[in-house]
């Protein structure tokens, strides 16, 4: 009974770090202010996704004792979250290069995998699948894509949030289920520490998240799902569902934006998520959507391969076959029609 009176002292300081973050943004001037990429028209504080960080960090160390959390895992999302928000924070106030951002993520990555042992073998079809250096190497980018996409998809108001509080919640159910209680603390500390921000974040946002916030998330979402590899490989796939809105959304844009040769680095608003936005008119229904799809649709068959012994391949592909078609349906990486 401690331990859970514990998360919700954590999601307490969250929504009491992003309200003290949203009068600093205020006062700073620290806003962001709509242009032509932008799928929001009234200037935001940003910047309260360190609320998220801060909360998650102070109280992670915690879980050692309280919940016998490895130390290894607290290292690495300690070291590899630090950096990774530290870089966010300094871009929202200012501008890194691109090309140093990268090299931040990479190093984050290989920090938390060097710590978790890297990739674990896989069980693919009923065959356990030992990738060795090729699979490290594999979970190194598997990371920092984690990382940036989670960044790409905080586009519009509580979508990141909400995709994280989700997420978390249904690997914990399953955790719980699959008998796996050590695995459960820190997913479960992370969506409580979201969960106090998205009370200032639920559509209309009184404050955004900012790159500290969002880069933070993906990359510990990305750290969570290899921890959890490596009590079974089931629990990998378990993640990647549960996943799915941002992952396909992401991956989808990112190859039509490749293969048009677009600078893919650049800015603009063509996830299928901001079409939808604007085609419904507002953020609420399309964040409403993803919490719906996450529920109703992904936490059953995250649950039939966590629980039920459904292969995790099958698993990801019915998943992952009608988030495709609202892909191409909300014209995902498409160019956005000027009148």
């Amino acid at each position: 009974m401690a331990i859970f009176l514990l998360m919700l002292v954590i999601a307490g300081v969250s929504l009491l770090l992003t309200w003290v973050l949203r009068r600093y943004a205020l006062a700073s001037s620290l806003m962001d202010v709509p242009n032509s990429r932008s799928s929001h028209s009234v200037p935001t504080p940003r910047g309260g996704g360190v609320a998220i960080v801060l909360s998650f960090l102070a109280f992670t160390p915690l879980m050692i004792f309280v919940a016998e959390v490895p130390l290894l895992s607290v290292v690495a999302l300690w070291g590899a979250g630090a950096l990774i928000a530290i870089v966010g924070f300094l871009d929202d106030h200012g501008h890194i290069a691109a090309r140093w951002r990268l090299l931040a993520h990479f190093t984050a990555a290989i920090w938390a995998l060097s710590w978790l042992g890297g990739l674990p073998p896989l069980n693919i079809f009923g065959f356990d699948l030992n990738l060795s250096w090729f699979g490290h190497i594999c979970a190194v980018f598997y990371l920092v894509w984690m990382l940036n996409l989670y960044n790409f998809m905080d586009g519009i108001d509580g979508i990141a949030s909400v995709q994280a509080v989700s997420t978390c919640l249904g690997v914990c159910v399953i955790y719980w289920f699959a008998d796996a209680p050590s695995l459960i603390w820190l997913p479960l500390l992370l969506s409580m520490a979201v969960l106090g921000f998205l009370y200032w974040n639920f559509p209309p946002a009184r404050i955004f998240m900012g790159d500290a916030g969002s880069g933070f998330l993906g990359l510990v979402l990305g750290v969570l799902s290899v921890q959890g590899a490596w009590a079974s490989s089931r629990f990998l796939w378990v993640w990647l569902i549960l996943l799915g809105v941002f992952i396909v959304d992401a991956t989808f844009t990112l190859i039509r934006r490749l293969l048009r040769g677009d600078k893919v680095y650049e800015a603009h608003r063509s996830h299928a998520y901001q079409f939808a936005s604007r085609q419904f008119g507002r953020h609420l229904p399309v964040t409403l959507a993803v919490l719906g799809i996450n529920i109703l649709w992904l936490l059953p068959i995250a649950v039939c391969v966590g629980l039920l012994g459904l292969d995790g391949i099958i698993g990801l592909i019915l998943a992952y076959a009608p988030l495709v078609f609202l892909a191409f349906r909300f014209h995902a990486g498409e160019l956005e029609k000027t009148s």
